[in-house]
């Protein structure tokens, strides 16, 4: 089999998918990162490499997430991209002529905004973690529900409550009260779901034009709860596509294989890089007045990359160091 490999670094989960090259997903992989990406990319390679058939050719690689550009440097990506491009890419895909997605995952939200195929606008809150998943889990295990029926209870609401949403904090408190007052859980959680869409829909869309079809993606598409609220709110039909949890990794591979038609060999490094020992570590440069934390990836103890500087002063020089050591093997 030859096909794409994608891959989503986030700081709540790592997720890596397949595609063949009918651009169809093959393998899925969701991983939570534990703040070892490295390490956690490097599980979910050895996994993908059992789950593939034997000998399958992989013609290109794309990553995407917070962690794309440390993931790109380990696997040898050749496409490496934001978010905001990758999840567009995927809900085309999975969506023709899709004009809104909703994406709100483990420690963020976005929104994006699409017409005839093109982003025109986005939105991203990162400040508070209302509405996302880490606040839903935290919710539900402190009302002793699994986290995968939390919405599900949503749904058999008779009068759901009214929650204050702006915040995580507030939000919490006035879940707490309602029921002190004695409201029901199923209601105090539909509620709550209410709350975080309208949360969303005031400190990520503010305002915007939200147009069908609306897909929304993300591990927290996975409520019931949420959904009905999104639906409700909006009076609008609410798509989940299949993949809504790995929608970027899914992107990062479709823009992999876009990028294949180029016919420039892929730089994958191949399965095994999940053997080989890499580490992290920085050093603030005092060159100038900027003072910049330069990041730095050792693979078995040698630098392959630097970034972070904004003269190009350190990931220049390696650059430099990199072609003269091509040109002595060349030689």
């Amino acid at each position: 089999m030859k096909g794409f490999l994608g891959i989503d670094v986030g700081s709540v989960s790592t997720n890596l998918v397949f595609l063949d090259d009918d651009r169809v997903v093959r393998q899925v992989l969701y991983l939570r990162t534990q703040g070892r990406p490295l390490k956690t990319l490097q599980e979910g390679l050895q996994q993908m490499a059992r789950l593939l058939p034997p000998k399958t050719v992989v013609r290109g690689v794309g990553t995407t997430g917070s962690g794309r550009h440390l993931a790109g440097v380990m696997v040898g990506a050749d496409v490496v991209k934001n978010e905001i491009t990758a999840h567009a890419v995927a809900a085309s895909a999975a969506v023709p002529g899709v004009q809104t997605v909703l994406e709100i995952g483990g420690q963020d939200s976005k929104l994006i905004i699409l017409r005839h195929g093109l982003v025109i606008d986005f939105a991203m809150n990162t400040v508070c973690a209302a509405g996302t998943g880490s606040f839903l889990d935290q919710q539900a295990a402190r009302l002793n529900l699994p986290v995968d029926q939390f919405g599900e209870l949503a749904l058999q609401a008779v009068s759901p409550v009214r929650i204050a949403g702006r915040c995580a904090v507030f939000a919490e408190s006035d879940m707490i009260h309602k029921q002190q007052m004695g409201h029901s859980l199923a209601d105090i959680v539909a509620g709550l779901c209410r709350a975080l869409v309208r949360n969303y829909l005031n400190n990520v869309a503010k305002g915007k034009p939200l147009l069908s079809p609306i897909v929304f993606q993300g591990g927290v598409a996975a409520n019931a709860g949420m959904r009905q609220a999104f639906a409700e709110i909006l009076g609008e039909k609410i798509i989940v596509p299949p993949n809504y949890h790995v929608m970027g990794a899914v992107g990062a591979a479709l823009l992999a294989a876009e990028h294949a038609l180029t016919g420039i060999p892929s730089r994958f490094k191949g399965f095994q890089v999940a053997q080989h020992s890499f580490a992290t570590g920085g050093f603030s440069c005092s060159g100038c007045p900027n003072s910049c934390e330069i990041v730095e990836i050792r693979e078995e103890g040698q630098i392959i990359a630097r970034w972070g500087d904004r003269c190009g002063r350190w990931s220049q020089e390696l650059d430099q160091t990199g072609q003269e050591q091509e040109m002595e093997k060349i030689s």
